[in-house]
């Protein structure tokens, strides 16, 4: 008698980060889509030569169960966002711009995720998250992976769970949303790109991308730098083009530096539209504010369900304010600690507490810190070599547009690692 052969059992998202090494990413396809929106600019030599880091070969797997987990925390902090008693509160250490009541929302915050044996945590969010548009064009750029991972096209799955739309159709839909949130029925005729001398930032690919993807519907947009515009005539202005609407870029989130006043004044006028704005990086991304959507007695206060507060108290990693009253505490508990600036971006002045020197730790104290439970975040074994990885959720209005990875060596994703750079996620059951 011949037994049938027993069925494979799938594995595991974990089993899978450190078995699988599919290399899902195709570059001639990469090259082909990139070559569709922008040949005149040779992105794809921008990328494959210049930046030849800034996308993963391999794909990142993530449990259905993880999605599901990283979603409810997205969920219940975006419940206490919208509060005023939770806006009052984080307004109070917020720059004056902030206050402005604007009614944008904000395009691209981004909830960032490291997986831990106890379920993901949330580490930050970002206000004007960069990637959204670089992400959305490689998930077209993907081959299925292996028949262990169930022979899945990286990105089909949490890419379009929220509208069953391409991520970049969400993406044009979120900034004419923007646009009818300040000016009703008005037409949108330009935009400007606004960021520091953006033709050496490393992600401008994706400014010369999101030129092409608003020039495609009609609307005449240009990059530049904030010291090329100027406020006249109750409007912002390009030369001698009358700008509608500015999709920030800046790393200034209060714009409180002498460069940027002519676009603060045209804002605080009305003469623009701003996205995302000043008040957006305070409600969202100020460090601080993690340590708040994390005390249950505070969320208890404003009125905040039992079940949301244990679902933020389990799903962000421990943060508290540094205070010069308690040094001694944090110098004690460092080596679990990561200290980072409350209004930071990129692990820009961020330390791992096991590394941080007497003088280093003074500066923190004289400065807006705070110390979060160090998360060890998870790997995915390739090749190359043992890569950490980090997610990143792209999100409007409390809906996730996009999920995407980002593998790197080192202490921060730094898009400098062989092998590493943002990643295609597959979501095993």
């Amino acid at each position: 008698m011949t037994l049938a052969p027993l069925p494979k059992l799938a594995l595991n998202a974990e089993q899978l980060n450190r078995s699988c090494r599919c290399a899902s990413l195709s570059r001639e396809l990469l090259r082909r889509e990139l070559a569709d929106w922008d040949a005149a600019h040779d992105i794809y030599r921008m990328i494959g030569e210049e930046r030849p880091h800034l996308f993963a070969e391999a794909p990142v797997f993530l449990d259905q169960a993880g999605l599901q987990a990283q979603l409810a925390v997205i969920a219940a902090a975006e419940t206490v966002i919208a509060l005023p008693a939770y806006q009052k509160r984080v307004l109070g250490y917020a720059p004056v711009s902030a206050h402005f009541p604007a009614k944008a929302h904000g395009v691209f915050v981004g909830y960032d995720f490291h997986l831990s044996p106890d379920g993901p945590k949330l580490i930050e969010i970002n206000s004007n998250a960069g990637g959204g548009l670089l992400n959305a064009l490689a998930i077209r750029a993907q081959m299925r992976c292996c028949e262990e991972a169930g022979s899945q096209r990286p990105g089909d799955g949490p890419a379009l769970a929220a509208t069953g739309s391409a991520p970049e159709a969400q993406f044009m839909q979120m900034f004419a949303d923007e646009w009818r949130c300040e000016r009703g029925g008005q037409a949108l005729q330009t935009i400007a790109i606004v960021d520091e001398d953006p033709q050496n930032q490393y992600l401008w690919p994706e400014f010369l991308l999101f030129q092409a993807l608003f020039e495609r519907h009609g609307i005449r947009t240009v990059i530049c730098d904030p010291a090329e515009l100027s406020h006249r005539d109750a409007a912002l202005w390009h030369g001698d083009i009358k700008i509608d609407l500015v999709y920030n870029r800046l790393t200034d989130f209060g714009l409180e530096h002498a460069k940027h006043q002519p676009l603060l004044q045209a804002y605080l006028a009305g003469g623009v539209v701003l996205t995302p704005h000043p008040r957006n990086h305070a409600l969202y991304a100020d460090k601080r504010n993690l340590a708040l959507l994390g005390d249950a007695e505070f969320l208890a206060e404003i009125g905040i369900d039992a079940a949301s507060r244990d679902i933020l108290r389990r799903g962000i990693a421990e943060t508290r304010i540094v205070a010069a009253q308690d040094a001694e505490w944090f110098w004690q508990q460092r080596k679990q600690l990561f200290f980072k600036p409350a209004k930071g971006y990129g692990s820009k002045a961020a330390y791992r507490g096991d590394k941080l020197t007497l003088r280093v730790f003074d500066e923190i104290l004289r400065h807006d810190y705070v110390a979060q439970a160090l998360v060890k975040p998870s790997e995915r074994l390739l090749d190359v070599g043992d890569l950490k990885l980090d997610l990143r959720h792209f999100v409007y209005r409390g809906q996730t547009q996009l999920v995407c990875a980002r593998l790197y060596q080192g202490q921060t994703t730094n898009f400098r690692t062989p092998g590493g750079g943002f990643a295609q996620v597959v979501v095993t059951p």
